[in-house]
């Protein structure tokens, strides 16, 4: 009789502890295909709204909304048997009152049995953040450049480039802190102040166009693939997909119209 051995989830608490230690590695995944090949590399993947811009063409994330990020969290865990899954609360389903934040961080939680949701923003969000924690759900937070609130900031811009912004920043990322969260993203942040931060909070801090001193690191997985269209300078590219896809789509194209494919041992012959 064999005995398979179990794989077990890495937990937020667990992510909190390796607060720093080892660093943290992330992606960002919206389907079971990628969540299955990064599973063993990373420490959690987050099923991040930035799927509207990748996969579904929007201009920002401001369009998604929870049934999208549900079907998308559902592939990932479906996909995934060893990192720990946070699926992002899209604009517009948590800023209302922390009772509405609970109520669709629920939904996530149990249409997608991931392990943690992520919601964007500092001390004004510490409240629904200490509310969702009480009841069970935890919760990443993110703050410095938060894309939800795009129309507000006027652009994707680095935040943190004069020290007269620093103070409300870490202001920011203590609050989170201190509400509760398990870990905090810093995104597009000026390396001082994202280090500053990571030494002066309790809970990891997970960098995007941050410090090489955060706890962790996370980027847009299509990104770091060489497949988005447009990449942030921070990016650094670790494959090129896109040009591979792009040249066997060519080669593919060529083969049907030179009469090539499908090849005759590929085809089902006729038995008499």
């Amino acid at each position: 009789m064999s005995v398979q051995k179990q794989v077990r989830r890495i937990t937020a608490p667990q992510i909190t502890a390796r607060k720093g230690g080892e660093p943290i590695v992330s992606l960002t995944s919206y389907h079971a295909h990628t969540a299955a090949i990064a599973d063993e590399y990373v420490d959690f993947l987050l099923v991040g709204d930035s799927l509207g811009m990748v996969m579904h063409g929007f201009e920002s994330t401001v369009p998604v909304h929870l049934d999208l990020m549900i079907m998308h969290g559902k592939a990932v865990v479906r996909g995934s048997a060893r990192a720990l899954v946070v699926v992002d609360m899209p604009f517009g389903s948590y800023e209302e009152s922390p009772s509405a934040a609970f109520r669709n961080a629920v939904r996530v939680m149990k249409e997608t049995d991931c392990g943690a949701v992520k919601l964007e923003g500092g001390r004004h969000m510490a409240e629904t953040i200490e509310y969702l924690v009480a009841r069970g759900i935890p919760v990443m937070a993110h703050v410095g450049l938060t894309p939800q609130s795009i129309n507000v900031i006027g652009g994707f811009k680095t935040q943190g480039r004069t020290r007269d912004q620093w103070k409300a920043i870490e202001d920011d990322a203590k609050a989170v802190a201190d509400a509760g969260a398990f870990a905090v993203v810093l995104e597009a942040m000026a390396e001082p102040l994202a280090a500053r931060i990571t030494k002066s909070i309790s809970i990891p801090t997970i960098g995007i166009g941050a410090s090489a001193e955060c706890d962790g690191q996370i980027l847009v997985m299509e990104d770091m693939l060489g497949l988005s269209p447009r990449v942030p300078k921070f990016v650094k590219e670790f494959g090129e997909v896109g040009k591979s896809i792009e040249r066997a789509i060519k080669l593919y194209a060529e083969a049907v119209t030179d009469r090539s494919f499908p090849a005759s041992e590929n085809t089902y012959d006729v038995k008499d």
